[in-house]
């Protein structure tokens, strides 16, 4: 009998005995960092070039991960790049692992959410003005020192940001020219500027499922690269 058949017989015979092979632990169990906490969403695309991938929130329980929900992922019209080679205006959606400082929407929060959850209003903006000292912050009104123009006005997205949080990159210690205003926030139909975009009922179910005293964290990587994401 040839090698190759003999093999075969002898897999069947194990999968028969019970013997089949163990399924590889979920994503953040094979991660080095998770944050710290017991919630933790992972945004992941097949490569660096992709503009689109998969959305999943965990939670650890009795100390194991489990897959909460999932829901079909959008990302930067030039695909993925290393958090910190990251340059602004580049369309790309920086890789790293981020705190999710709080969420923030156009609509009221969904019933249920208890997370940090801020109404945008007439006079809400996110300032990128690299030359101001509220560069990547929520500015309201908007200060002189951020001009209009390198200003996004969060009302003007009505679709996008009826519902997101904010993806802590370059945000605890801004680096000018990094890039500013990073989220999760609903999908507009399209590949993104650099945030992440998932449907909107899927934004609304992250929105009840993340907690406070969970301290959940934001994972970005590819398919390949995930288990290595680091912390910025």
């Amino acid at each position: 009998m040839r090698p190759g058949v003999v093999a075969a017989l002898l897999s069947l015979s194990l999968l028969g005995l019970g013997a089949a092979p163990t399924a590889d632990p979920p994503l953040p169990a094979r991660m080095a960092d998770t944050g710290g906490g017991t919630q933790l969403v992972t945004a992941v695309a097949a490569r660096t070039g992709s503009t689109s991938g998969t959305v999943t929130w965990w939670d650890r329980r009795d100390g194991g991960w489990v897959r909460t929900g999932s829901a079909k992922a959008r990302f930067g019209a030039r695909g993925l790049v290393e958090g910190t080679s990251r340059r602004q205006g580049t369309n790309t959606t920086p890789t790293g692992l981020y705190e999710l400082p709080y969420a923030f929407g156009i609509k009221a929060a969904p019933k249920g959410t208890t997370y940090k959850y801020r109404p945008v209003r007439e006079g809400s903006w996110w300032c990128q003005d690299n030359d101001s000292r509220s560069y990547n912050r929520w500015v309201e009104p908007r200060p002189r020192h951020c001009a209009a123009a390198e200003a996004e006005r969060l009302i003007s997205y009505r679709t996008q940001y009826a519902y997101a949080m904010v993806i802590g990159f370059n945000y605890a210690e801004p680096v000018r020219g990094r890039g500013a205003g990073i989220f999760l926030h609903v999908d507009g139909r399209g590949a993104t500027a650099g945030c992440v975009s998932v449907p909107s009922d899927a934004m609304r179910r992250i929105l009840r499922w993340a907690r406070p005293g969970a301290e959940p964290h934001m994972a970005i990587g590819t398919a390949g690269g995930a288990t290595a994401i680091t912390r910025y």
